[in-house]
């Protein structure tokens, strides 16, 4: 699957490289970050509350797939 997720709270580059780096620690993902949020590939059976998960978890806000 490949998806855009929209991320709230992003701000620096800081922030970029820390959602880009939990979205690429799952096992299965490939991500590029951006301040407005991740192009995500993702293989089969990645369920997608596991990439809001690691986005929450970070501290930023998982708004909606595009």
């Amino acid at each position: 699957m490949e998806k855009r997720m929209v991320i709230d709270g992003m701000m620096c580059p800081r922030c970029v490289a820390r959602v880009e780096k939990a979205l690429n620690a799952l096992d299965g993902v490939e991500a590029k970050v951006d301040l407005k949020g991740a192009d995500v590939k993702a293989q089969d059976g990645v369920a997608e509350q596991a990439l809001i998960d690691a986005v929450n978890n970070e501290g930023y806000t998982f708004v909606r797939f595009e």
